[in-house]
């Protein structure tokens, strides 16, 4: 009986062990706390768009990984670009913003 107690104490120990490093954070992975860090960083970032004059938010994407900020979408010019950008890095907790936003062709 107490070999059996001593494997399955051993079997116990490896799968919370296994299952410990199955959640760890890793470079391309975030940990619990990271993702909702960043909910927070993409929802403050988009309410600063919705408050950034001359900047239509809605035509704009957000997405925020580790505290960076990618936008992305279309913009009516290069000045609502610059804008978008200007207003997200002024947000607490972004850590840099990068611009994926592509300028309207003119119709």
């Amino acid at each position: 009986m107490k070999a059996s107690s001593s494997i399955l104490t051993a079997v116990l120990a490896a799968a919370m062990l296994v299952g410990g490093v199955a959640c760890a954070p890793t470079q391309s992975r975030q940990s619990t706390g990271e993702v909702i860090d960043d909910a927070s960083v993409t929802a403050r970032v988009k309410t600063a768009l919705i408050n950034a004059p001359g900047v239509k938010s809605t035509a704009i994407n957000v997405e925020t990984f580790r505290g960076v900020v990618s936008l992305s979408g279309f913009v009516d010019s290069e000045e609502m670009a610059r804008r978008a950008v200007a207003a997200a890095e002024k947000v607490g907790g972004v850590r840099s913003v990068k611009s994926d936003m592509q300028v309207k062709p003119a119709s």
